[in-house]
């Protein structure tokens, strides 16, 4: 598998990385080892979890995989912080909290250090030179080696990557940005991609399969064993199940079928080339859809193709993003 810089920084990634959300929940340790041991195998290094995912358990049963099966220094581990199951609370950004989730995440995993440490999603009740110390912290002490963010919107990002880049003593900068993109969902398209191109920070598209709709697996209904059909990610999916989706997914499943290849594989292979980014992350549950995932490293589409695909899904964009000056 090829392999990229993450933003305008010395960091390399896979141009494709694994998601761990459905780990130690859905996926058992059996189908997660599968999973693992292919994704290294064909090349793979980035594996993205977060302390949340179910509830730690994701990042301890990456960690027990660690012991033996593929080697630490192989893989770019990625995690996440911020997040807590507080009702009256969705966000803990204080410094307090990400540090000590840090060495809870360290310890879960069975490592001194992560690759890439991300903020979950902004916080508005922490300052943000409050979170972006920690990261600083973070890094100075070798906890973690490059840090970024998750969730935010384009001005929160560009201030945070403002701040890190002129803040006195500020020790590191932001490498990435991880947010929900695909075909089904290029709301990014808007600020946050324009702002990361500029500030040079790459883009880990999360969900790059539109949740699992955009491999066409719900045009005839929601098939048991889906994320659809599951208690815990049915919400999750039924936004992508409406008519307007439904349209897109038809134009990718006509895409694929004059290339003589799958859904999936379209869909990923479009995400791919966008401006900005770096590597989606494939939350697979089983190892055909992993195969399938890591069999797009050889296809390119056609430009006639792709320039379909950005017509039939392209969000509208006016007031004051483009075309202001007609107005």
């Amino acid at each position: 598998m090829k392999h990229r810089h993450l933003g305008r920084t010395g960091l390399r990634v896979s141009r494709l990385g694994l998601g761990t959300l459905t780990w130690a929940r859905d996926t058992g340790e059996e189908v997660a080892t599968e999973l693992l041991k292919t994704f290294w195998e064909a090349g793979g290094t980035l594996v993205d979890t977060a302390d949340v995912y179910a509830d730690g358990g994701a990042e301890y049963l990456l960690g027990r995989l660690l012991d033996g099966l593929v080697p630490r220094e192989d893989l770019v581990i990625a995690t996440k912080a911020g997040s807590v199951p507080d009702p009256d609370r969705r966000f803990d950004t204080s410094r307090g909290h990400l540090l000590a989730a840090l060495d809870a995440s360290l310890e879960r995993l069975g490592t001194g250090y992560v690759d890439l440490w991300q903020v979950h999603a902004f916080d508005p009740e922490t300052p943000l030179e409050e979170t972006l110390q920690a990261l600083d912290i973070a890094v100075a002490s070798g906890r973690a080696r490059y840090v970024g963010v998750s969730n935010f919107c384009g001005w929160q990002l560009a201030k945070a990557a403002t701040w890190q880049l002129a803040a006195p003593g500020a020790r590191t900068r932001i490498a990435s940005t991880q947010m929900e993109y695909s075909l089904l969902q290029r709301g990014v398209e808007r600020e946050v991609l324009p702002a990361a191109l500029d500030l040079g920070i790459g883009l880990l598209p999360s969900s790059p399969l539109g949740r699992g709709v955009l491999t066409g697996k719900y045009r005839n209904g929601t098939p048991p064993g889906s994320r659809g059909a599951s208690e815990h990610l049915a919400p999750f999916v039924d936004p992508y199940l409406d008519e307007a989706a439904g349209r897109i997914v038809e134009a990718v499943a006509i895409a694929a079928d004059g290339l003589a290849v799958t859904p999936l594989q379209v869909a990923l292979a479009w995400l791919r080339e966008r401006p900005g980014v770096a590597a989606p992350i494939v939350g697979a549950r089983t190892g055909r859809q992993l195969s399938e995932a890591l069999s797009v490293e050889e296809l390119s589409l056609p430009d006639e193709i792709s320039r379909a695909l950005d017509d039939v899904s392209a969000p509208v964009h006016r007031y004051p993003d483009q075309d202001w000056s007609a107005l």
